[in-house]
C-alpha cells in the first residue's frame, strides 16, 4: 500500500449496490440487491493492496449486512458507521467520526482518508467539512440527487463513474499526499 492513505470510506446505495434492484421486506430492510458494475472486484483489489475499508451509510442495519454478505463483501470492511445505529444522517460529522474513531484515525490524519459517495449534499459535503478527500461516484446519473453542487462544500475533490475508477486515481491521490 502507498503508506499515506489511512482508510477509504464508502457509501452503500448506488456506490456499491444498485438501489433500483433492492428487494425489501415489510420493515423496508433490503434482503437482496445487485452490485454496481465492478464494485466487488474493486473492493477486493483495494483490500489486496492493503487499504482499510469502512462503510459509512444512511441505511438500516439489516440492509448493509444482507447485501454485503450476499456478495461475499462483508469481511472486507473493518468497521461500519450506519445511520440507524449512530443516530444521525450524513452530512452530520458524527457518522463519519464514528468510523474514523473505530479505525483509530486521529483528526490530524483526516486529510489522508477518502470518502466515496454518490450524494453531493450528504457524502461529499460531510467529507469536505471534515477535511477528508471526497470522491463523487456518479454511476447512477438519473436525477435522484442533485448533480451540480449547490454550495462550496459540495464540490468533490475527484469524480468517478463507477468504483473501478477509484483504482485509477488512488496513485495520484497517494502522490499528492506525499508532497
Amino acid at each position: 500500500m502507498g503508506a499515506r492513505i489511512k482508510a477509504i470510506l464508502f457509501d452503500l446505495g448506488d456506490v456499491i449496490m444498485k438501489e433500483a434492484t433492492e428487494v425489501k421486506d415489510h420493515n423496508d430492510v433490503t434482503l437482496t440487491a445487485e452490485l454496481v458494475p465492478g464494485a466487488k472486484e474493486t473492493l477486493v483489489e483495494l483490500r489486496e493492496r492493503g487499504y482499510r475499508l469502512a462503510l459509512v451509510a444512511d441505511t438500516k442495519v439489516g440492509t448493509y449486512q444482507n447485501v454485503l454478505k450476499q456478495h461475499g463483501l462483508f469481511d472486507l470492511f473493518e468497521t461500519f458507521a450506519i445511520s440507524e445505529e449512530v443516530g444521525c444522517l450524513k452530512p452530520d460529522p458524527r457518522i463519519f467520526k464514528t468510523a474514523l474513531t473505530s479505525l483509530n484515525i486521529s483528526e490530524k490524519n483526516y486529510n489522508a482518508v477518502i470518502m466515496v459517495g454518490n450524494n453531493l449534499e450528504r457524502d461529499i459535503n460531510g467529507a469536505n467539512r471534515l477535511g477528508l478527500i471526497s470522491v463523487w461516484s456518479n454511476w447512477n446519473r438519473q436525477a435522484r440527487y442533485r448533480s451540480k453542487p449547490a454550495e462550496a462544500d459540495q464540490f468533490p475533490d475527484y469524480t468517478i463513474g463507477t468504483l473501478p475508477g477509484l483504482l485509477e486515481i488512488i496513485e495520484p491521490i497517494e502522490r499528492g499526499l506525499i508532497n
